[in-house]
């Protein structure tokens, strides 16, 4: 793969809830590798599902990012404001036969080891039934050298079979979303969760299929709680708190491979951020899955 000539990366947290711990690791990491390589940074805000977003979600998200010394270089991008050129792009495909309409249930999928075997690809098609929409995948190896994670290779067909663009709701599934905006960002680095490895072989085939180039890709570890489970609002992770700031920001630099001084915690989150972008090292961070959080972090 060519090397970009410019660097641009991005931030892109779904608007669920507040950020926490794990979020501020995988947007330092995405921070401070742009800001390393004399990059652009970007934040998008991906609010493509409403019935999962509070309301006050997006500007509290960006309120913890600001508290943490980390701005937007441009405009923030929302995607609930970009469900054109979503739509233009599923045209696209559906133009060149890419994709099909899928009515089987999740329980249909799961029976199939949750590998799609693409039955509704010749399957009769009822009328005026709700139906998702999938992008048929070919028997072939995607392969892309992530830069924390090293070496991947994925055959689509065997692991994920053909993947949802368009959910049976009505709902763009996020494998299309992020292709488009990435490209329509001009997105060369996309450093980010390990939890998001596996989509990166869909994206990639995605990005190909519209004619689009390949960021470079770096996973790095999710940080779990003391039961194996990542943080998430789901399993009740402690919200990013304003007090908090200067040692979660130092705890999330130490987590990333660097080693600043101890009382470095004690900055001000600017003076920390500056001392981090000086240290970077991408190949520091541990070529791990997850690292536990400790329960106090001070």
């Amino acid at each position: 793969m060519t090397k970009p000539t410019t660097y641009t990366g991005r931030f892109a947290p779904s608007p669920s809830g507040p950020l926490h711990f794990g979020s501020l690791v995988a947007a330092v990491a995405s921070y401070l590798d742009a800001r390393a390589n004399q990059g652009s940074w970007l934040v998008r805000i991906e609010d493509l599902d409403p019935a999962r977003e509070p309301e006050s979600a997006a500007a509290t998200i960006l309120e913890q990012l600001a508290d943490h010394g980390m701005l937007s270089d441009g405009p923030v991008l929302y995607q609930s404001q970009r469900l054109d050129a979503y739509q233009s792009a599923l045209d696209y495909l559906r133009s060149g036969e890419l994709c099909y309409s899928c009515y089987c249930s999740r329980q249909q999928v799961r029976a199939m080891g949750s590998v799609y075997d693409g039955h509704c690809r010749t399957a009769f098609h009822p009328k005026n039934k709700p139906s998702a929409i999938r992008l048929m995948v070919e028997d072939q190896s995607i392969e892309f050298e992530d830069l924390v994670q090293g070496i991947q290779a994925h055959n689509l067909m065997a692991e994920t079979g053909d993947f949802i663009i368009r959910r049976k709701d009505g709902l763009f599934a996020y494998q299309l979303a992020v292709v488009v905006d990435d490209h329509f960002q001009g997105i060369s680095h996309v450093i980010r969760g390990y939890d998001l490895l596996e989509s990166t072989p869909r994206q990639i085939y995605l990005q190909r299929k519209l004619g689009y180039r390949s960021p470079i890709y770096g996973h790095v570890p999710v940080i779990t709680n003391e039961l194996g489970q990542k943080l998430s609002k789901q399993h009740f992770a402690t919200p990013l708190g304003s007090q908090e700031c200067r040692s979660m920001l130092h705890a999330a630099v130490v987590y990333l491979g660097l080693e600043p001084p101890a009382n470095q915690r004690k900055l001000r989150v600017e003076e920390q951020l500056d001392w981090a972008i000086q240290h970077w090292d991408i190949q520091a961070i541990p070529r791990l899955a997850a690292i536990q959080q400790p329960q106090q972090i001070s």
